[in-house]
C-alpha cells in the first residue's frame, strides 16, 4: 500500500513531464500511453487537475497545462533560501568564466541539482535544477565524497556500485580515493568525461553552516581543460568570499 500510495504522488508529474517532452497538446489516450498509466487512473488525475486549474482542453479532446504550474513554481523559487541567497554571486562567477555554473546537494547516492546557470557560449554544458548526477562520476559528486570522513569514505566505497558511465569514468574503489586525495589537497575534484563523455567539470565545496554544497563550473572537455587552473582558482575564491560573508551574518 505504502509503495501504491508513493506512486499516486507521482501521477500528475509524470503527466507535466509527458507534456513537456511532446511539446504540444496531448489527448488523454496519449498521455496514457506516454506514462504507461492505466486509462483510468489518467482520466482521474486529469479531472483533479483541470478542476484544480492546471489544465485547460482546447479544440477537441487534446489538453495543455496552464501557467499556474509556472506562477506556482515561480512564487516557490523566489523564496528558495539557498538559491536566494547564493544565485547572485554564483551569476556572477558564471558571467565571468562564461561557462555552466551548477549548485548541488548530496541526495542519497546521488547529487541533486538545485541551481544550472548556463553559458552563453553557443556550444556548453546545458542541464537543469532537478537532475540527479552519481556521487562517483560527477564533480560535485566527487566533492560530497571528499567531504566524508575516512571511515564513512571508505565504508561507502565497500558498498557502492561504481557503475560505468562512460569509457572514463572511474569503477576502481582504489583509483577514485587516490583521485578524491589529490583534489582534496588541490582545493577542488575534476571530472573528465567521466559522467557527458565531451565534457569536463570542476567544483569545490561551499560550506554553509554544518552542511556541504557543491558549486560546479563545467563546459566542453577541451575548453575548460585548457583553462582549468584558472578556472579553479576564480570558482575556490568565490565560494571563500561567500562563507567569509556568512560567518560575518551569523556573528552579528
Amino acid at each position: 500500500m505504502k509503495g501504491e500510495a508513493s506512486r499516486s504522488a507521482l501521477r500528475a508529474l509524470e503527466i507535466f513531464e509527458a507534456f513537456r517532452d511532446a511539446r504540444r497538446p496531448l489527448s488523454l489516450s496519449e498521455v496514457a500511453r506516454l506514462t504507461n498509466m492505466p486509462v483510468s487512473t489518467c482520466h482521474g488525475v486529469f479531472k483533479a487537475l483541470e478542476q484544480r486549474g492546471f489544465l485547460y482542453f482546447g479544440a477537441g479532446r487534446d489538453a495543455y497545462p496552464t501557467r499556474r504550474l509556472w506562477d506556482l513554481a515561480q512564487d516557490i523559487n523566489v523564496h528558495d533560501p539557498v538559491v536566494l541567497r547564493l544565485e547572485p554571486a554564483l551569476t556572477q562567477l558564471r558571467d565571468e568564466v562564461d561557462e555552466t555554473v551548477i549548485l548541488g546537494v548530496r541526495h542519497g547516492d546521488t547529487v541533486l541539482y538545485l541551481l544550472v546557470l548556463e553559458s552563453s557560449q553557443a556550444i556548453r554544458y546545458s542541464s537543469q535544477a532537478g537532475e540527479h548526477k552519481p556521487l562517483h562520476s560527477s564533480s560535485i559528486g566527487k566533492v560530497m565524497l571528499g567531504a566524508m570522513p575516512p571511515g564513512e569514505l571508505d565504508a561507502w566505497l565497500r558498498s557502492a556500485e561504481l557503475k560505468k558511465v562512460t569509457e572514463r569514468t572511474m569503477v576502481a574503489a582504489p583509483r577514485l580515493k587516490a583521485d578524491l586525495a589529490a583534489s582534496r589537497t588541490r582545493g577542488y575534484y575534476a571530472t573528465h568525461g567521466e559522467n557527458v563523455s565531451d565534457v569536463m567539470a570542476i567544483a569545490a565545496p561551499l560550506r554553509m553552516g554544518a552542511s556541504t554544497i557543491g558549486v560546479a563550473i563545467a563546459g566542453p572537455l577541451q575548453r575548460v581543460a585548457d583553462n582549468e587552473a584558472a578556472l579553479g582558482k576564480k570558482l575556490v575564491r568565490c565560494l571563500k568570499a561567500l562563507e567569509t560573508t556568512a560567518k560575518s551574518e551569523v556573528a552579528r
